[in-house]
């Protein structure tokens, strides 16, 4: 068994929590191996993977990310098995992911529903409305908001710590790269570009006279497309789903992380991180790649 421990310092804290529940479930370091950061992150970054022997049975991952989290680090295990496994597929949510932002609530702001946008927004990821009729009721209030803010927008999105050195490493793996996105294709082309991804599905932001129409164009991109899309393109690739990683935050994102061989929950909702296998709650993107054989 391997605990894969990342901090979003340059070096790594006493980690008090963690080894005080190593030692309560009779577990014990084998190895202690630092790990390599990006160049661009070494004042920001530290890593570090402890091969553990003894009563490993007795851990949970809960229970080693929620000590972590006391830690103020990133914990995950994971057997030699999971790790041995060879990712050829990454997918991932855009919006609160790939970027910072929801892009719908930065197009709510623009037309004036924007704290109203938001709170349905945030209900949504946290499961608490159907995606679906949450999606078309906040689309139905952008109706005649201007293109060009959209444009604008996209082209100044900001992007989530650690998303370059990540694509640029998955890149250089051969592994594919896409955009499975509940935001809008206008926004997933520019993150498309940016981060030089492979592919994205996401919605149509329909545009008739330069104005946004406020329809929604089928099929909405939820929770089953999603899981839908990833399962089309492992087969496509001729892999196996234990050969695919996917990265989200939202309630809308748990089936295609409980689909893939390896799901992250990346600064996610409470509902997604009670249920997602992985977790990064502190550091950046970058941290997906240490779940990686």
């Amino acid at each position: 068994m391997q605990l894969t421990i990342l901090a979003k310092s340059a070096s790594m804290p006493p980690l008090i929590s963690l080894r005080r529940l190593l030692e309560e479930r009779g577990v014990t370091v084998d190895e202690s191996t630092h790990l390599p950061v990006p160049t661009s992150l070494t004042d920001c970054r530290s890593g570090l993977r402890l091969s553990l022997i003894g009563n490993t049975a007795q851990l949970s991952q809960q229970e080693v990310v929620s000590c972590g989290l006391e830690d103020g680090v990133d914990a995950n295990l994971q057997t030699a098995e999971e790790r041995a496994v060879d990712i050829k597929l990454a997918v991932f949510d855009m919006d609160s992911t790939l970027i910072q932002c929801e892009v719908i609530d930065e197009l709510a702001k623009h037309s004036g529903v924007g704290d109203r946008v938001v709170e349905i927004t945030e209900r949504a990821m946290r499961g608490e409305l159907d995606f679906n009729q949450s999606f078309a009721e906040r689309l139905g209030l952008l109706r005649g908001l201007d293109a060009r803010v959209a444009s604008e927008i996209a082209s100044s999105l900001p992007f989530s710590d650690g998303a370059h050195e990540l694509m640029l490493t998955l890149r250089a793996r051969g592994v594919r790269t896409v955009i499975l996105s509940g935001g809008f294709d206008v926004f997933a082309e520019s993150v498309l570009g940016v981060l030089k991804m492979d592919s994205y599905v996401a919605n149509t932001l329909e545009i008739v006279d330069n104005k946004l129409t406020g329809r929604v164009i089928p099929p909405i991109v939820n929770a089953d497309e999603k899981r839908a899309r990833l399962i089309s393109l492992a087969s496509s690739m001729a892999i196996d789903l234990s050969q695919t990683m996917a990265v989200g935050d939202g309630a809308n994102d748990l089936k295609m992380l409980e689909t893939a061989g390896i799901g992250v929950a990346f600064r996610a909702k409470p509902v997604v991180r009670e249920q997602a296998r992985y977790q990064l709650s502190h550091v950046g993107l970058d941290g997906a790649l240490y779940l990686l054989g």
